[in-house]
C-alpha cells in the first residue's frame, strides 16, 4: 500500500478541544524541538496531558515520518513523531501554521478522534498528496465512513462532519448508536453526498460545504 495505515487514531475529543495556551501558541511557533521550548507559555501547557496529547497529534499529521519533536517537562522527556506530513513546511525554522495548514492539519485530527479511545484501521484520503492511495488500500477500506474538515485552531474551533449516506461509522468519533450524534465533538451537517463535490477516483471529496463557506482542505476516512 502507498501509504501506511494509521494505527494510532485514539486522539480525545477533550484533547482536540482542550483551551489552553498550547492550541493559540502553536500556530505562529516553528513546529521544533527549539522553537517550542523557547515558548514559556507552550511549555508551561504542555504539563497537561491533554496539551501534550493535542500536541503529538498535530506533529503526526504535520510533519512526515522521520521527523519528530521532543521537549523536556519537568525533567522528563516527551517525544512526537511525524507520519503524515500534511503540513511539512511548519517544521521548518522559520515555518508556522498558515491558513492552509490549519485547514488539513485540523481535518487530519478530527478524523483521528476516537469516542472510546480504541484504536480502529483507517483509510485516510483527499486530495493532498501525503492521503493517496492505491488500489490494495482501496480494496482493503472499501466503506466510507465520513468527512472531516474545520479548523480547530480558531476560537471558537470549526469541527465540521459529514457522513457517507446510510452509514453509522461516524459512532467511531461520536460516541452512541446508529446515526446519533448529538453531544458530538464535531458538528456533523448531514450527508456527505449533499455537501460535498462530485467523490473523487479514489472515493474522496476535494471540497465540502459547512457554515455559510466551501473547505477545500478535507479529509475522508475508509473503513475495512
Amino acid at each position: 500500500m502507498s501509504q501506511p495505515m494509521f494505527t494510532r487514531n485514539a486522539l480525545s475529543a477533550s484533547a482536540l478541544t482542550a483551551d489552553d495556551g498550547v492550541i493559540a501558541a502553536l500556530m505562529d511557533t516553528p513546529l521544533t524541538s527549539e522553537a517550542i521550548a523557547r515558548e514559556p507559555m507552550l511549555m508551561r501547557a504542555l504539563r497537561d496531558p491533554l496539551s501534550r496529547q493535542f500536541l503529538s497529534y498535530a506533529v503526526s499529521c504535520a510533519l512526515p515520518g522521520g521527523e519528530s519533536v521532543s521537549v523536556s517537562i519537568d525533567g522528563e522527556r516527551y517525544g512526537f513523531q511525524g507520519e503524515l506530513g500534511l503540513a511539512s513546511r511548519w517544521g521548518a525554522r522559520s515555518g508556522h501554521c498558515n491558513a492552509d495548514c490549519r485547514g488539513w492539519v485540523s481535518a487530519c485530527m478530527m478524523a483521528r478522534v476516537n469516542h472510546l479511545g480504541e484504536t480502529v484501521p483507517l483509510s485516510m484520503r483527499g486530495k493532498d498528496k501525503a492521503l493517496s492511495s492505491d488500489a490494495a488500500e482501496r480494496s482493503a477500506f472499501p466503506s466510507r465512513e465520513g468527512a472531516y474538515y474545520g479548523d480547530v485552531f480558531a476560537r471558537p474551533q470549526l469541527r465540521l462532519a459529514c457522513t457517507s449516506p446510510g452509514s453509522t461509522l461516524i459512532r467511531r468519533v461520536c460516541g452512541g448508536t446508529g446515526n446519533d450524534t448529538e453531544g458530538c465533538v464535531v458538528d456533523v451537517l448531514g450527508d456527505c453526498d449533499d455537501l460535498c463535490s462530485r467523490e473523487a477516483s479514489d472515493g474522496s471529496f476535494r471540497s465540502c460545504k459547512g457554515q455559510g463557506r466551501t473547505i477545500t482542505a478535507v479529509v475522508t476516512i475508509f473503513r475495512e
